[in-house]
């Protein structure tokens, strides 16, 4: 293989000979493929993922904090905080019988608040990451976490009522 002239010698270099067999590339270069290759504009994406996302926070936070509130406050009409607890500090589950149906809806609507809740969280987890109502799903998280505060503050502030309605001291 002949060596190319240093550079500045004033001599064009020699152009190098592909061996024989090898690919030779065209002279004026590649052509463009036919009709040329665009990227597809992406397709609008559904946004019901973030707004089912919504929903379920708005159920879970909103909803089921009433709905066991109104119980809370009918089961504080009934027990008092001294039947509940003894002395001990132990809890006697045995005094809420006779709010046993107010205190089973209040649990039910505990678990339903909290799978609701997860469900809003994964789900807006998803409508972030896939775009699909982004914002929604953002509010959703948010929503969504805040849900247990409201909860357990409107059980314990709707329970306290209705205790100091029925056992208050009229002093």
């Amino acid at each position: 293989m002949p060596q190319a002239p240093p550079v500045g010698s004033g001599v064009p270099p020699v152009p190098q000979v592909a061996p024989p067999g090898a690919y030779r590339v065209p002279v004026g270069g590649y052509s463009a493929p036919v009709g040329g290759y665009a990227v597809p504009a992406p397709a609008r994406s559904s946004r019901m993922t973030g707004a089912l996302a919504l929903v379920a926070a708005l159920v879970s936070t909103l909803v089921t904090p009433v709905v066991a509130g109104v119980l809370a406050l009918q089961i504080g009409l009934v027990v008092s905080i001294d039947q509940l607890v003894s002395v001990t500090g132990d809890v006697v589950i045995a005094a809420l019988s006779p709010v046993r149906v107010e205190t089973l809806w209040a649990e039910i609507m505990f678990w339903l608040g909290t799978a609701l809740g997860i469900f809003a969280i994964v789900a807006g987890i998803i409508a972030i990451a896939r775009r699909r109502g982004r914002g929604m799903g953002i509010a959703a998280i948010v929503i969504a976490v805040l849900g247990p505060v409201f909860f357990f503050l409107a059980v314990t502030l709707l329970y306290g009522i209705g205790n100091g309605i029925a056992f208050g001291s009229t002093v």
